[in-house]
């Protein structure tokens, strides 16, 4: 996004995707004081805010609930067949609501998959998917 934004001087609107349950980054770019809450989007929303993220170039902060979050994770994989993690499914449902709006028409929406969901085919997010002989294979 940084050297989107600064180096190539291309318009870009830089998205962050956090729990609803936990809006740490929100609390932040808003001055007010950090209060992380539990959650179930594995991988995001850790409780602070990482070093790598830079706030000034993160235009707009959409929250993602973990319902959301694991209902999106799971239609990745039965319809596109993308193997991937809650977190995953929390960058897709943000990215498919602003799709949504009609200020996003006829406009390009790239989306970061930053986790596989390998590590959670025997946990809640498949487990009325596969029997136990399809996950032990």
């Amino acid at each position: 996004s940084r050297y989107i934004k600064h180096t190539a001087g291309k318009p870009i609107l830089s998205v962050a995707v956090e729990p609803d349950s936990s809006p740490i980054i929100t609390q932040a770019m808003a001055g007010e004081e950090i209060t992380p809450a539990p959650h179930k989007i594995q991988g995001i929303g850790a409780g602070f805010i990482p070093k790598n993220l830079d706030l000034s170039i993160v235009d707009r902060v959409e929250r993602v609930t973990d319902d959301e979050s694991k209902a999106m994770a799971r239609r990745l994989m039965q319809e596109e067949g993308i193997l991937c993690g809650i977190s995953c499914g929390a960058a897709m449902a943000a990215a498919v609501r602003l799709a949504e709006k009609p200020e996003m028409q006829g406009k390009t929406i790239v989306v970061i998959l930053p986790d596989s969901g390998e590590r959670y085919l025997s946990s809640m997010l498949f487990s009325d998917l596969f029997t136990d002989q399809e996950l032990s294979q």
